[in-house]
């Protein structure tokens, strides 16, 4: 069954998921909107139990603080990294 684009959008402005997420979705649903929504949802339950284990050990903090000394921001920032691959 051929997939449309229009198909591929209303499931992409549903769901979220990338276009080639969705497309792929719709695929093994045969065109199916509720089964490609079912299919979204199941591999991203499985996408997140993969990532549940890693630790994000990597990472930055930054600050700033305005001309008056009034307003001020922190922002941390984790991420998971190979120091290798830099």
């Amino acid at each position: 069954m051929a997939i449309s684009a229009k198909q591929v959008q209303e499931l992409r402005a549903k769901t979220g998921a990338g276009i080639m997420d969705c497309k792929k979705a719709l695929g093994e649903a045969n065109g199916d909107f509720d089964g490609a929504v079912e299919t979204l949802r199941k591999s991203g339950l499985a996408a997140s139990a993969k990532k549940a284990g890693r630790i994000a050990s990597e990472g930055l903090v930054g600050s700033y603080i305005h001309g008056g000394g009034k307003i001020g921001v922190l922002v941390g920032l984790k991420s998971e990294g190979d120091k290798d691959q830099l």
